[in-house]
Order: structure tokens, then sequence, then C-alpha cells
């Protein structure tokens, strides 16, 4: 078998009437668009210290010191916890419709740091026809002739819905500058325009909220590994995820000059601390709803925010 090539075995099941049931293996095998680069990373190239957390730890097991807790929440309280939350967004629903409310949340962090997990915690019971989200390609060859907020600008929200973006403008600050894919110049226009762009979002009526997910080192490269282990999450790595291992600096110096060009009164950045996923989105859920005064909110749910792991751009680990 092929270097990159894996077996794939999966059980097939079949019965006829009261017959036993006969179950089958079945062997193929798949390519991949890589071939264990993560984990040599994790051998030859981690920091010493990173590779130690991972190795010596368990799966429960928080592995950023700073962190305020040291074991993962269980799926017990999770689910109990996040029961409430769900009811909460559904009245939150409820009232961007009958108000006419238009919304767009952003959610940014490095590569692994939780995004689309804690996209799907807060919009899996929510209406397609009120909530969507916006996860766009690279730019085409037509989007990168364009000023670069255009294409951003035709999925924004209309009366009565919710735009939530995985990645957004804020490619610019932070993956373009450390992989090289736009210039100085372009970079710093950027920094000029977004406070521009976001204040003439605000005095449009649109609410923004905007929300970076901080993992650590540690765990981000415990939940590639992950990926890279098994195929169905294949899709979720790049080769931009597995150059960028070697980035962590430039991309945390990328982050920091972020934060103090972007972080504004009209337009906050929250911190969520993502080293424990759980945590991670009944927080941010908590935070998206504290924003808003909505017809019978309990506030004995929503107000309740952990200041140890949601907050401002004080709250970020580099």
């Amino acid at each position: 078998m092929k270097p990159g090539t894996i077996w794939l075995k999966w059980l097939h099941c079949s019965s006829y009437g009261n017959q036993p049931v006969f179950w089958a293996i079945k062997e193929r095998t798949m390519s991949l668009n890589f071939d264990g680069a993560v984990r040599r990373f994790l051998v030859k190239d981690a920091p010493e210290e990173i590779r130690a957390a991972i190795l010596g730890s368990s799966k429960r097991e928080i592995l950023d010191s700073s962190y305020p807790y040291r074991t993962k929440l269980s799926n017990k309280k999770y689910e109990r916890e996040m029961l409430p939350l769900q009811i909460e967004l559904a009245k939150l629903q409820s009232w961007i419709g009958s108000t006419g409310q238009r919304v767009a949340i952003v959610f940014e962090g490095r590569d692994a740091a939780g995004k689309g997990g804690t996209i799907r915690a807060t919009n899996e019971n929510l209406s397609p026809r009120v909530t969507r989200v916006v996860a766009l390609s690279k730019p085409s060859e037509k989007e990168a002739g364009e000023w670069y907020f255009q294409r951003y600008i035709k999925h924004l929200p209309t009366s009565d819905t919710v735009s939530i973006f995985d990645r957004s403008w804020y490619n610019r600050a932070v993956v373009e500058k450390v992989f090289g894919f736009c210039s100085d110049a372009d970079r710093e226009k950027f920094f000029l325009q977004t406070p521009q762009f976001e204040t003439m979002l605000a005095e449009e009526g649109i609410k923004l909220l905007k929300i970076w997910l901080n993992v650590g080192r540690a765990e981000q490269l415990r939940r590639f590994l992950k990926r890279e282990d098994d195929p169905l999450k294949h899709w979720k790595l790049s080769s931009i995820d597995v150059e960028g291992l070697s980035f962590w600096n430039e991309y945390g110096s990328a982050i920091k000059e972020n934060f103090q060009k972007t972080h504004h009164d009209f337009a906050p950045w929250c911190v969520v601390r993502s080293e424990d996923k759980k945590r991670t989105r009944l927080e941010t859920v908590r935070y998206i709803l504290s924003q808003f005064e909505y017809e019978q909110k309990d506030h004995s749910v929503v107000d309740e925010l952990d200041t140890n792991i949601v907050g401002g751009p004080e709250l970020w680990r580099g």
C-alpha cells in the first residue's frame, strides 16, 4: 500500500425474515492529501514542553496550565446547562423576527479553535430562514479585483435575520499576513478602513458581534492529530493548517496587532478561551444572549458569564 493511504473498514448488515444477521467487513483504500505531517511535526519540530504535555496527558485533561479548570466539563453537566440556553436562543430568534433586527456575528480564531462546533451549538435549533452561516472559500479571480470588503457585504443580514460568519474580513489581519497573501500596504489599508466599515454597520442598525476563540498551542496540535487520525475529519485539515504549525509566533504577533487596531467600543472583541469545547460553547452562547434585551429573557440563565474564560482581549493568550 502506498504511503499516504489508509485502510477504511466498515460493517455491512443484511437480514431476511427470521434468518440470522450476517456481518461482512469490506476493505477499501483512500488516498490522503497528507501523509502524517502533523504527527511528524509533533515528533520532530514541536517544542519539548508541547510534546510532553500532549504525550503525558489523559483525554479529559486540559493541557494549558493557565486555564482555570484542569479537566473538561462532563457531558451530563454540559447538556444540563445547554438546554435552557437553547430555549433562550429560540426566544431571541422570535424577538429578532418580530422586531426586524439585523445581526451579524463574526467567529474568528486560530485553526482548530472550535469555531465550527460553537457555531453549530449556536444555530442548531434555529430556523435556517432566520439564521444562516457564511463560510466563504478563497476569493475568485473576479473577487480578487474587487474592494476587499465587497464580497462580505452581500452576505450581511437583511431585516429579521442573522448572518454568522465562519471566518470573515479578518482573514486579512491574520492569515493573509502570516502567509504573505497580501502586501503590507493592503493590510494597513484594511486596518484603516475596518473601523470605518464597522461604524457604518452600527449606524445602519446592524448589530455586530465579534468573537475570538483562543486555543493554546498544545490543544491545537492535539486536535490536529485527531483530525489526521480520523478519515471522517480529514476535510477539516488543510495544507495551510499543517504549514501554520511552524508559524505559531507569527500568528500570535498578527493577532495581537489585530486586537490593538480593531477593538473599539462600537465593535469590541469578545475573547473566549477554548481549551474545553463544551465550556467554550456554553459561554459563547451566553455572551451572544447577553448582548440583547429580548422579550421574556431569563436573566438567571444568561447573566452568569464565566469571566475566567470569556471577556475582552485582555484574556487572550498568545
